[in-house]
């Protein structure tokens, strides 16, 4: 925040809606029917919501946030629980970051209590509805404020906060069996190729600026997953794109791998090395898990005009085949659509088995498109092949 604020006098009413007991007992939570949804805060602008904390013990997947502004008919912001407060697969932990924190006594387990807090600003200029949509198949217990001012007027340069979440449950990948960072996968991957075929973690039109994301991954392969580039083209495709980075560690902002910090700006919300089947083995020894990092341009907002695709290759050329999802955070104009989500059994984590294998029933697959074969990749396999490498 800006500290200066805190001295002066500025004619903002602040507000708060909650799950209080308005019976005057100490019943102070809410109850959403499997099915249901309930409206959380249906706020008169022109206004902000400046703070949201939720705190519940389950349905991290299965609950879907929805904030919908000035009277639009679809949502703005649509994200599955969890993960809109940067907490991946239906798992815990406790981080802290500037814009998003979570506290639990139950690090890295699935299904668990956990306290949310977002501190992202949401101005709005007639209405905002906050609704909490409960997909499971039980009822959904939680306890919520969300404190908000209102404002005397609608400042025409401000932006309306927007989030959407995205999965495949696989990647497409052409050479999942392949290791990283090998000659067999160090293809040509550029231009249209790179443009149509990496994973997708914000596609919009509009003005704004993207401003961060959480990127969450089931590690089937159990290898390095992070070999890829993030590309992300502003106001339509050109080549290279506006901003080629190189490594998804890298964007993310760690290196050499991931690490199991969080910081305001960048972190592991969920740390892989703290949920593979059997701690007592490394990673590099063909152990896979969960990790979720998030990322947020806050000093470095990356403005468009007219649209914005977010990109990140899964492996170096889109070779692997793990799960992955994400939630993209920006700022427009004008309020527009967040993306559609999948139904709740398919925004379910991949769980494993006793032995550490994965689980996967075809009602809880999302998959991607397959990444289609040119003559290069038929190569590498075939060269693979004939070497008997992994």
């Amino acid at each position: 925040m800006n500290l200066h604020e805190l001295t002066r006098i500025r004619p903002y009413r602040t507000g708060r809606c909650s799950s209080w007991d308005r019976s005057g007992r100490n019943q102070d939570r809410f109850i959403i029917p499997s099915g249901q949804s309930m409206i959380l805060a249906d706020i008169e602008g022109p206004g902000r919501i400046t703070h949201i904390w939720m705190t519940q013990y389950n349905h991290y997947r299965d609950c879907v946030l929805k904030i919908t502004y000035d009277h639009q008919v679809t949502p703005s912001v649509q994200v599955p629980l969890g993960d809109f407060f940067c907490l991946g697969h239906g798992m815990v932990n406790s981080f802290d970051s500037v814009l998003f924190s979570a506290s639990t006594n139950f690090p890295h387990q699935f299904e668990k209590p956990v306290a949310f807090n977002s501190y992202v600003p949401m101005p709005f200029a007639q209405r905002a509805v906050v609704e909490l949509v409960n997909e499971s198949n039980e009822d959904h217990l939680f306890y919520f404020y969300v404190d908000y001012e209102v404002l005397p007027a609608f400042d025409p340069t401000m932006l309306y906060f927007h989030a959407e979440f995205r999965r495949t449950n696989p990647f497409g990948g052409w050479g999942a069996h392949i290791r990283p960072n090998t000659p067999h996968v160090d293809i040509c991957n550029r231009e249209q190729m790179a443009y149509q075929n990496n994973y997708v973690i914000l596609e919009t039109s509009g003005t704004g600026h993207y401003i961060g994301c959480n990127l969450s991954v089931t590690n089937f392969s159990g290898d390095w997953w992070g070999e890829g580039d993030d590309m992300i083209w502003v106001d339509g495709y050109k080549w290279p794109p506006d901003l080629h980075g190189t490594g998804s560690e890298d964007y993310l902002g760690h290196a050499g791998g991931m690490q199991p910090e969080t910081h305001l700006r960048n972190g592991s919300s969920i740390y892989e090395g703290y949920t593979i089947a059997t701690p007592e083995l490394s990673l590099w020894r063909g152990e896979s898990g969960y990790q979720t990092s998030y990322v947020f341009h806050l000093e470095n907002p990356i403005r468009f005009t007219r649209e914005i695709k977010v990109t990140i290759e899964h492996g170096h050329g889109n070779h692997l085949a793990n799960e992955m999802s994400s939630t993209a955070y920006w700022y427009a104009c004008q309020p527009v659509s967040a993306a559609a989500i999948p139904p709740a059994p398919q925004r379910r984590a991949v769980l494993r088995d006793n032995r550490g294998h994965w689980i996967t029933p075809t009602e809880n697959q999302n998959p991607g498109a397959a990444v289609p074969l040119n003559d290069e990749m038929r190569q590498m396999l075939e060269k693979h092949t004939q070497g008997g490498q992994s």
